[in-house]
């Protein structure tokens, strides 16, 4: 099982507070344009992981784009057909030089990294600070930052400083403040940090930069209605795209002279007190962001080991850490006659639905919990037959294992038709979101009983083995855009930043894309 390692407190003197009783819109505004023009030192360690997160986004990209998944092949021809407006650079997809309209681009390039749902994620917890909204969130909007780099001739060190401030913004409001309560999708906090950073980034005033804020919370609220039914389509894996888009087009008019409603986070009607509402006429929370040193929130944030629904990691740690504890068991699939799991809220009503034991579409398929451990399973049983360990690097979920083939072999009906999956109840429930925690109790003909015990930090997670983490999500970007590109070490060394001039950066995503045939 995998240890915990708690990160080292950070300096007090490295944040900035917005009190809830104060324009804290007009505050953002502050902040950005403070962040990026009067910059202090960002540690080495936030830097680095930096890199990592847009790293692995961009493998996530290009395997959907190479794989011509449906939503980022259509986001993509649109925006490509759409010329730059006038006094523009215009925006760069991904694999093609062409420059088209901005928010276009950036939709479809957003749209690519969020597509396999496989990218960075964020639970919105921070235990020392009593911030515990436990908002969920994902790294999907780099390419935000990409486009406003390329339109402001913005160098690689500025633009992962870009990056960390559209990073710090919707991780710091995941905390305070729970979307989902309210069925608002949480990309709505992506979408603010993404509308007050590019409007900053282009060099907007503090009005405009409000007004971009404004305009994207009273006009462009994203609800959870993607995620409802049996099976999920398209739009749940593009409300990221589509809202980013909306993000910039808010941005541009706000620095064009559009006037956006102000002071938003007090606004009475807006979703902050419509939904919590304050008799004293404050935001329902203070926020608080870093400002250097490694305060921020991205230390928080989670990586996946592959193609999966994170709520999912430590069930898939528990059935790893089962294989180590007695191989035999991958070799004789046959002999399970249970596999009883037991897991938290809200990952019980997420990926545990009973409509989630039919999945029909991938998009259904790597959300549900008996789906992904019974892949697994299948997986863990080739490699032993192929004299590999069942480990993570043999049992990582790539795109080929949610192919309509995969979801209809009927050997995964056989699976999860021997699965039980039970809430956990309130010692569970106590331990998100600081941890997954999730346990496997499995009987088999041959072996017995066999349990992994508690797994709370399953690898990739924020608090898990960093180095054994970094390892893993290299060799996943590898998998992923083989085959994609030529040379993948040459893409990844493209895609580092430190240290970049602002002419490679705006062509930073022209590279080529090789369509996979699957």
């Amino acid at each position: 099982m995998t240890t915990p390692h708690s990160p080292a407190p950070l300096p007090r003197d490295t944040t900035v507070l917005l009190p809830r009783d104060t324009n804290q819109a007009q505050g953002l505004a502050r902040y950005c344009r403070d962040f990026l023009g009067q910059p202090k030192p960002i540690g080495a360690a936030t830097l680095e992981l930096l890199e990592r997160f847009h790293l692995d986004a961009v493998g996530c990209g290009v395997s959907a784009i190479a794989h011509e998944a449906n939503a980022p092949t259509v986001l993509r021809r649109e925006a490509l057909s759409a010329p730059p407006a006038a006094g523009s650079q215009g925006g760069i997809c991904f694999g093609d030089p062409r420059p088209c309209a901005v928010e276009k681009a950036v939709a479809a390039n957003a749209s690519a990294v969020r597509e396999w749902d496989s990218n960075g994620t964020n639970f919105g917890f921070n235990a020392a600070k009593g911030r515990t909204a436990g908002e969920f969130g994902h790294n999907d909007w780099y390419p935000v930052a990409v486009a406003a780099a390329r339109e402001a001739a913005l160098d690689g060190d500025t633009t992962l400083r870009l990056m960390l401030l559209i990073d710090e913004i919707r991780g710091r409001l995941a905390e305070v403040f729970a979307l989902r309560r309210f069925a608002i999708d949480h990309v709505h906090h992506g979408a603010v940090g993404s509308a007050a950073a590019y409007a900053a980034a282009l060099g907007g005033t503090e009005e405009q930069i409000e007004s971009a804020i404004g305009m994207v919370v009273a006009h462009y609220v994203p609800f959870r209605a993607i995620r409802a039914g049996h099976q999920l389509s398209d739009s749940k894996g593009a409300s990221a795209a589509l809202a980013a888009e909306v993000a910039v087009m808010s941005a541009r008019r706000a620095l064009a002279g559009f006037v956006g409603p102000r002071d938003v986070f007090r606004n009475p009607l807006a979703i902050y007190r419509l939904n919590m509402p304050s008799p004293d006429g404050t935001s329902p929370f203070d926020l608080e962001l870093g400002t250097g040193g490694d305060a921020f929130a991205i230390h928080s944030m989670h990586f996946k080991i592959g193609l999966y629904e994170h709520q999912s990691a430590g069930a898939l740690q528990a059935l790893v850490d089962l294989f180590a504890g007695t191989p035999r068991l991958a070799a004789d699939l046959d002999g399970i006659r249970q596999l009883r799991v037991q897991i938290y809220e809200p990952a019980y009503s997420i990926i545990a639905d009973p409509a989630k034991r039919t999945p029909t579409t991938r998009q259904s398929a790597d959300h549900s919990l008996p789906y992904i451990l019974a892949k697994t399973l299948l997986k863990a049983q080739a490699a032993v037959r192929h004299g590999q360990r069942p480990d993570w690097l043999a049992l990582m979920l790539l795109p080929n294992d949610y192919s309509d083939a995969a979801i209809r072999d009927p050997v995964i009906k056989g699976l999860i038709d021997r699965m039980v999956i039970e809430h956990g109840g309130r010692d569970y429930d106590a331990r998100y979101p600081e941890g997954i925690p999730t346990s496997l109790v499995l009987d088999h003909a041959a072996l017995g009983r066999l349990e992994s015990g508690l797994v709370e930090f399953p690898l990739g997670h924020a608090r898990s083995d960093a180095a054994a983490t970094a390892a893993l999500v290299d060799l996943k970007f590898d998998r992923l855009v083989a085959g994609a590109v030529d040379d993948p070490q040459a893409l990844r060394a493209r895609m580092r930043l430190a240290g970049r001039p602002a002419a490679e950066i705006a062509d930073l995503y022209a590279f080529p894309i090789r369509c996979i045939t699957t």
